[in-house]
């Protein structure tokens, strides 16, 4: 049985307009005010702290009590009190100076230990005994015998930020070390580098997001470590920090000037992280293409 032919009907064509190449997609369309914002990580992370800041505001008019949980408006009141009047100010030079002394100590002793671990055997099993021993014990609960040794005063405040920082940082740069290449490394030793001037010229560059990771951490904890031991302990009573200012209020129940205390410590941190650690990050990782 024959099957019927098959008759093929023409294509029919279509006919388009050309378009220049400059107008294709949206790559020559001009943004926007509100895109050309947006576009902005520091814009976008303002947003965000706005959003907090009225959920706290909304949600402390809910309370209603100013005892327990001020609202973020009175919060702000105490804080530019406190600022104008010198209170706060001296309370926050008071931390820092002893902060930056502490943290820059716990650096250079991390990096220390790090670079003996990399350049010899036993420098390695120094720093992996020592931080299984220490890097797990609290740095407060340290400080009873530290003030036992050193008594009520700065001393006993740095060694417990030291210890809370140390480790941190030498793990992480540490681990940085590690991941560097064995291309780098023989590209190094061919040059004749060894020992400091390989860890100098070699792994600290090629280690640098790890390095940054571990002092951004390790600020963090010095934070934390010295509001706790001035607040809990009132270590440092008399050169008058921030962990201190808080407790005073707290005794005096001034539930907004705590929050102020609390609130300027987390505005030092976003200024500390958003201005030091970001132009660490853009002069160095970002600029070699190590880093998104």
């Amino acid at each position: 049985m024959n099957k019927p032919a098959v008759v093929l009907q023409p294509r029919p064509d279509y006919e388009y307009t050309p378009v220049a190449p400059g107008q294709v997609g949206d790559i020559a369309r001009r943004l926007g005010l509100a895109e050309r914002l947006f576009a902005q990580a520091g814009v976008r992370r303002t947003l965000v702290l706005i959003a907090l800041a009225l959920i706290w505001e909304v949600y402390a008019r809910y309370l209603d009590n100013p005892l327990m949980f001020p609202t973020f408006s009175d919060t702000v009141v105490a804080l530019w009190t406190d600022l104008v009047n010198g209170a706060l100010p001296l309370a926050v030079l008071s931390s820092l100076k002893v902060l930056i002394v502490s943290y820059g100590l716990a650096i250079a002793l991390a990096m220390l230990l790090t670079t003996l671990a990399v350049s010899t055997r036993v420098g390695t099993d120094i720093l992996a005994t020592l931080t299984a021993m220490f890097n797990p014990l609290p740095a407060i609960a340290i400080l009873p015998l530290a003030m036992l040794w050193f008594g009520l005063g700065v001393q006993s405040l740095m060694l417990v930020i030291v210890h809370s920082v140390l480790w941190a940082v030498a793990l992480n740069t540490y681990s940085g070390f590690l991941s560097v290449s064995q291309t780098q490394r023989m590209a190094g030793r061919n040059y004749g580098l060894r020992g400091i001037r390989l860890v100098a010229k070699v792994l600290i560059p090629a280690a640098v997001p790890s390095i940054l990771a571990g002092l951004k951490i390790g600020w963090a904890f010095a934070w934390r470590t010295l509001i706790a031991a001035e607040l809990v302990f009132g270590v440092s009573g008399n050169s008058g920090g921030l962990g201190w200012y808080v407790f005073q209020h707290r005794n005096a129940l001034e539930t907004s000037n705590v929050f102020a205390g609390l609130l300027m410590v987390i505005i030092i941190g976003l200024v500390v992280e958003g201005l030091v650690f970001r132009s660490i990050e853009v002069l160095t990782v970002r600029r070699w293409g190590m880093q998104n």
